[in-house]
């Protein structure tokens, strides 16, 4: 498996300083981020149990999944949760020609264009599937008017290497006022996020967090 951060290191940040990657710290919030969805296996179980402590989310979601699965991803607009474009076909950006990633950025786009309820949304997000792009890209997708969304924390929930408990220990440590986590709604990450959602819902919530949508 290729090695990735859990924290982001400052000087990443620092290098790639037009990205998202954690919002302010002045007050006690946490901003919650789910990819790859909308997936029936997972994505209503994870808003039932973001509803049950009134906790509000961004889902990055897959041009081809919101096809396969448009219910879902109505429920999560109508529930009041951000979403954010994360290509057509889950690209690595790495990997693909700047042109064929737009093209495949704006196939997933056309799901999100003309809904009247993503009007109460501030800006298009967009999250790279791996978290990889080119700067070609980077720059080409920021002229398109999307804010590029990273994250401050990486729960690991995706690696079949990582137990259910290391997968709380990776966010529970790591956690600061203003952090962006990143989950998946995906079958392959289901059990450790079914383990883990719950008991940071609940510790952070007893501590005076809230959760928001970017």
């Amino acid at each position: 498996m290729k090695p990735y951060f859990i924290k982001t290191p400052s000087l990443l940040k620092f290098i790639f300083k037009n990205w998202v990657w954690r919002l302010s710290s002045k007050d006690k919030v946490l901003y919650l981020t789910f990819d790859d969805g909308p997936t029936p296996e997972i994505t209503e179980w994870t808003l039932n149990e973001l509803k049950k402590y009134k906790a509000k989310a961004t889902f990055f979601c897959i041009g081809k999944n919101i096809a396969e699965h448009p219910e879902i991803f109505q429920k999560i607009i109508e529930e009041k949760h951000a979403v954010g474009n994360h290509t057509n076909n889950h690209l690595n950006g790495w990997k693909n020609p700047t042109s064929d990633y737009l093209k495949n950025i704006e196939d997933a786009e056309k799901y999100f264009e003309g809904n009247l309820k993503l009007k109460t949304q501030n800006s298009k997000l967009f999250r790279p599937p791996y978290g990889r792009l080119t700067l070609k890209q980077s720059i080409k997708i920021r002229k398109k008017g999307y804010k590029i969304v990273m994250w401050d924390v990486l729960s690991a929930d995706f690696a079949p290497v990582v137990s259910n408990e290391k997968c709380l220990e990776n966010v529970i440590r790591n956690i600061q006022n203003g952090s962006i986590i990143v989950f998946h709604d995906s079958v392959k990450a289901s059990e450790k996020l079914q383990f883990v959602l719950p008991k940071v819902l609940e510790y952070y919530t007893a501590k005076g967090f809230s959760f928001e949508r970017i």
